[in-house]
């Protein structure tokens, strides 16, 4: 009798074996000015672990808004430090799971082969006639720009040149339509395949300025999804970090 059993076992436990793994789904928020990035990463991780991600691709306030209205997300992959915070001190994320996975390369550009020289001394010799930084008031990224123009002693002799924008991309598209002679914006917006797309610029030693933070968290939406967690895993490594580095991103 015990041996018959123990063949019943036997065969129950291969049979069991030979089921396929029930793969997972993970919907996930992604900021838009990491959704290249964030798309090829998540297409690696399928063919690696057979879960399927969902990517919905909108701007960082327009996707914490949806959470806060309740869009089932389970992750957040956000394009600054401040909102995914917000939401883990909201209780709309789960606490302990947000970390940084990007840091932005803040540079000033200009559309003109040799305009900005290497070091950046076009900004001392100050003869452009205008210089577009994001605005310090409605964009955090715009804060650095000015972080930079201080530590350097430049800010009194520059300010009177200064235009802002609203966003990053409208400074680099504003820049890019000759509308300015250069501007602050960051290494992603003018780099692809580990190239500049053109022009000239100096990135900005990062002692002149804070990090440029852009963190992931799993919403609480998430927090029982095995596939959400591995996915949030997943995005810290080192393939991961060739992948956003090819788009201009760091660590």
């Amino acid at each position: 009798m015990t041996a018959r059993i123990r063949l019943l076992a036997l065969a129950l436990l291969a049979c069991t074996a030979s089921l396929p793994v029930r793969a997972g789904q993970v919907q996930v928020a992604v900021a838009s000015n990491v959704a290249a990035p964030i798309r090829a990463i998540a297409e690696d991780f399928q063919q690696k672990t057979g879960n399927t991600v969902v990517l919905s691709s909108a701007p960082t306030s327009q996707l914490y808004a949806q959470i806060r209205q309740g869009a089932e997300y389970d992750v957040f992959v956000a394009g600054n430090e401040v909102l995914p915070a917000r939401l883990e001190a909201e209780r709309q994320a789960v606490p302990g799971t947000r970390y940084t996975y990007a840091t932005r390369v803040l540079v000033l550009w200009s559309p003109q082969e040799g305009y900005v020289d290497p070091q950046g001394d076009v900004l001392k010799h100050n003869r452009f006639q205008s210089l577009s930084i994001a605005s310090p008031s409605l964009v955090p990224y715009g804060r650095p720009a000015m972080q930079v123009l201080d530590r350097l002693g430049l800010r009194g002799a520059v300010e009177g040149k200064l235009v802002e924008r609203r966003t990053l991309s409208d400074t680099q598209r504003f820049v890019s339509g000759s509308h300015s002679d250069l501007g602050f914006v960051t290494l992603s917006n003018i780099y692809q395949n580990s190239r500049f797309v053109g022009g000239s610029a100096w990135i900005v030693p990062t002692t002149l300025y804070d990090p440029i933070r852009q963190d992931a968290v799993l919403l609480e939406n998430g927090r029982e999804n095995l596939a959400a967690r591995s996915f949030l895993f997943y995005l810290k490594g080192p393939k991961v970090s060739q992948i956003m580095r090819a788009y201009g991103f760091h660590r």
